[in-house]
């Protein structure tokens, strides 16, 4: 999916299919609530509102990410409070102070106190919408993880004691408007400033968002299934593809394959773009007629787990690039090796970068190769950056001017898009970034476009021998 030009935003949920596949051990999320906490020095009180399942007929609850990254709940109506750990000359710096990925890890067995809030129980409602976790279930206390769950009722008169002793409390402080955020974000300040009129609310959103940034071994594995099932939608898209037929069509395929592979959802509106479409960066109408000498813009990513994959190929709609595309073509898969090449700890991924930039690399590769039709050099139709973060968002937490880290997984998508000649190629695969290096995790599907057109050709011929 496009690079965007700033920070990653949070906004609302879409819909998604099902519920999460999987979920990480309950002590993996205890260990993060305990580093998160570490860097405080007041409780942090959370929320996991981002909606209600009577909100439509197509909706299905999907927890707000830095709630579901600290506990593993995927249920409506839970509340948080983890309270400061005691201070020791060793502790890990407070918040808005500096971040360091060689800060100590905090033993989760010896963390701060913590109790989670969930709803009572519903019996009514859960006729309708099947039995949920409550606060009085015998065995809950093993199911989330928290030695303390208590009804959400209570977290109020929590939070009125807690501020008598804590002159600040942390939460996730909302966006201005325009940047979107969750609906929730604000109204938890505003009840927090009614249930606490007197303690001072502070940000704990770019802490969250420094420990999301480097995945852990579960959260990879996450994301490499839900990468595998987008490299086998990709390759059925190849097989399929042919002119005739619609991008609805083939962006249909490639979710059927995703959810018979076990992905709850799509990362993001499937983005399959013909002929004038594929200049259009997101572009999700999906209502062309795929026509002969089009060229076809495949960006579709799995979710699995609530991981989301970003994988995205430019095809010939009739299984042979143009001389004009394949030199495009060419030029966009020159500048991903240029950029990938440089890929290791300290890089970066700005645009306004200097010699550590990956994105300078793939955009001086572009501009220096090719021309459009006036003579003029391509790197005004690279109109995005190179790649962002991924994992429980598309557009996973991270500033691209910040230097790469073991752990991290990003994507490489450079683009060229002429409008003039109705010609967009972008080229997106998934990297994870080592101590010596990087992983491509989406090694398993064809970049070279000799190997492009020979899948496309011999599933040509089987349709013609009425092979299967």
């Amino acid at each position: 999916m496009a690079a965007l030009f700033f920070a990653t935003t949070l906004t609302a949920p879409q819909a998604n299919a099902q519920q999460r596949r999987e979920r990480e051990p309950n002590i993996i999320y205890a260990e993060r609530r305990a580093q998160l906490v570490a860097q405080a020095d007041g409780p942090i009180i959370l929320w996991g509102f981002t909606g209600r399942e009577e909100v439509s007929q197509a909706y299905v609850f999907a927890q707000e990410e830095n709630f579901y990254y600290l506990t593993g709940h995927n249920e409506e109506g839970a509340g948080l409070i983890i309270f400061p750990a005691p201070k020791h000359d060793n502790a890990l710096p407070t918040v808005g102070g500096p971040r360091s990925s060689a800060a100590p890890r905090v033993d989760a067995s010896s963390g701060p106190r913590e109790i989670l809030f969930l709803p009572t129980k519903d019996p009514a409602k859960e006729k309708w919408n099947g039995v949920r976790m409550a606060p009085t279930d015998p065995d809950i206390t093993t199911r989330t993880g928290f030695a303390i769950v208590k009804p959400f009722a209570e977290m109020r008169a929590e939070v009125e004691k807690l501020a008598k002793t804590f002159p600040a409390v942390y939460t996730i402080l909302p966006y201005e408007k325009e940047l979107g955020g969750y609906p929730h974000e604000k109204a938890v300040v505003d009840w927090l400033q009614v249930a606490a009129p007197q303690a001072k609310v502070k940000d704990i959103r770019q802490n969250i968002y420094a420990l999301r940034e480097i995945k852990s071994p579960g959260e990879i594995a996450f994301l490499q299934k839900a990468i595998e099932l987008s490299l086998d939608a990709q390759l059925e898209a190849m097989k399929m593809m042919r002119p005739g037929i619609y991008e609805y069509q083939i962006a249909a395929k490639m979710v059927e394959v995703h959810a018979m592979g076990g992905s709850e959802a799509e990362g993001y509106a499937p983005i399959v773009g013909a002929g004038p479409n594929s200049v259009a960066l997101h572009y999700d109408k999906l209502s062309r007629k795929i026509e002969d000498g089009d060229i076809v813009v495949l960006d579709v990513g799995a979710q699995y787990s609530g991981y989301s994959a970003d994988i995205t190929r430019t095809l010939p709609a009739n299984g042979k690039f143009s001389a004009r595309q394949r030199e495009i073509y060419d030029i966009v898969l020159g500048a991903q090796n240029a950029a990938m090449a440089t890929l290791k700890p300290g890089v970066d991924l700005c645009k306004k970068g200097g010699h550590h930039s990956a994105y300078n690399v793939s955009y001086d590769y572009i501009n220096s190769h090719g021309k459009d039709l006036h003579g003029k050099s391509l790197g005004q139709y690279y109109i995005h950056g190179l790649g962002h973060d991924i994992g429980l968002d598309v557009h996973d937490p991270g500033e691209y001017c910040q230097p790469l880290q073991p752990g991290m997984v990003v994507t490489m998508e450079p683009g060229i898009y002429i409008p003039e000649e109705n010609l967009g190629v972008r080229i997106e695969d998934d990297v994870l970034i080592t101590p010596d290096g990087y992983k491509l995790l989406s090694e398993r599907l064809p970049r070279d476009p000799e190997q492009i057109e020979k899948i496309m050709a011999d599933a040509a011929k089987d349709r013609t021998t009425n092979k299967p």
